[in-house]
């Protein structure tokens, strides 16, 4: 799946307007380094505009905890999550990209050609401890490419893999040339500097990203604005939100609807339509039993009252 279904790069919509938590009700959604919640807040900003929608940054593996502790209603994470805990809807998948030093060899390719894992295995691959892309390296990880890093004697005769301690650090130690990163897009444009180039990597998973609540404990009123937050990032309007931007709207359409439907019902109950004919059905613009519109042919096996076409 192509990065051009994010949204926008460093759009996290941190000027989410609404009242402000102590004027009165707030939804607080979390977001991962790299997420771009901005357009859904504009969104909750239409459309709720009597809750104040708190965005909070949450570390990656911070969220399962965050949402246990209700310090969120709801994250936007990385997944997959626990299930027998969480709801999740998947968002969108990020592409997995290579972090390399200009000076090298993959810095000298197109920028939209990709590179492949078999590109990587002579380069050494740096994980920082916070990566979101590969797990535990045994433990049913992804399989990583190029070559683990070297240990190293602690001074206790114990060795110690050399591992930077967050992304940052990383690319950072890439752009010297140690190594080599491999990151969610995303977290590549977060962290981006002038000393280092970026390509897509082949044979490395997508990451996902999705909508993250807990399934027990939420209060009413959360549940409820909760459900707001599915129908905004689904794409429902509206009219189609179950949330209380949908109801309120919902409720305004079925009003409508009645009365149109009331008013259509009036008008067959006069029996003719615009110049047609009771018996037969006919008439322009009314529709005969059949469903089709009538125009001037009758219903089939009326009378055919209409305007015949001289020969």
């Amino acid at each position: 799946m192509s990065d051009d279904t994010r949204p926008a790069p460093g759009d996290t919509g941190a000027d989410d307007g609404g009242p402000g938590p102590e004027e009165g009700p707030r939804f607080r959604l979390g977001y991962v380094p790299g997420a771009t919640p901005g357009k859904w807040a504009r969104t909750w900003r239409e459309r709720v505009p009597e809750v104040h929608l708190e965005l909070v940054q949450v570390q990656a593996a911070d969220v399962p905890s965050a949402l246990r502790d209700v310090e969120v209603d709801a994250a936007i994470g990385r997944l997959p999550v626990d299930k027998d805990v969480f709801h999740a809807i998947r968002l969108y998948d990020e592409l997995p990209v290579v972090v390399v030093s200009r000076d090298h060899l993959l810095a000298a390719t197109e920028d939209d050609e990709r590179v492949t894992v078999d590109d990587l295995a002579d380069d050494v691959l740096w994980v920082p401890r916070d990566d979101v892309l590969f797990g535990p390296v045994d433990g049913g990880g992804v399989d990583r490419p190029g070559r683990r890093p070297e240990a190293y004697d602690d001074g206790t005769g114990t060795l110690v893999e050399t591992e930077p301690g967050t992304t940052e650090e990383a690319v950072a130690w890439a752009a010297a040339g140690s190594g080599v990163v491999v990151v969610p897009m995303s977290l590549a444009r977060l962290h981006h500097r002038k000393d280092v180039v970026t390509r897509v990597v082949e044979g490395v998973p997508d990451a996902p990203v999705g909508l993250v609540w807990r399934r027990d404990g939420l209060a009413v009123d959360v549940a409820e604005l909760v459900e707001e937050m599915v129908g905004i990032v689904r794409g429902r309007t509206a009219n189609s939100s179950r949330g209380r931007g949908g109801h309120a709207a919902g409720a305004e359409a079925d009003v409508k609807g009645a009365a149109k439907s009331r008013a259509s019902s009036s008008g067959r109950q006069g029996g003719t339509a615009k110049g047609g004919s009771a018996k037969g059905g006919s008439g322009r613009g009314s529709a005969g039993a059949s469903g089709r519109s009538s125009r001037g042919r009758g219903r089939p096996g009326g009378t055919g009252q209409g305007r015949r076409r001289k020969r």
